[in-house]
């Protein structure tokens, strides 16, 4: 597997993180407060441009209001879908 950020996988990865910040009616910002970064992480996170750890992803999760191995389970399901 590809270390790059722009990998598919790690697009799904970001993309169910995006969906969850949408879901849950939060802002880049408010994400942001609740983790205590500036909103560009947010940004940079759901751009591809910033990759993150398992740390990270935990208090993404936490900070989306979702229990992060519901949200580890969506993305290993993302990933293991075929492509179109």
């Amino acid at each position: 597997m590809p270390r790059s950020i722009h990998s598919d996988e790690y697009r799904k990865l970001t993309a169910i993180l995006l969906d969850a910040r949408n879901a849950a009616g939060l802002t880049q910002q408010e994400i942001a407060d609740r983790l205590g970064k500036p909103q560009s992480y947010v940004a940079k996170v759901e751009r591809n441009e910033r990759r993150i750890d398992v740390v990270e992803f935990i208090a993404l999760a936490k900070a989306l209001g979702v229990d992060p191995a519901r949200l580890f389970s969506a993305v290993l399901i993302g990933i293991d879908k075929p492509q179109p």
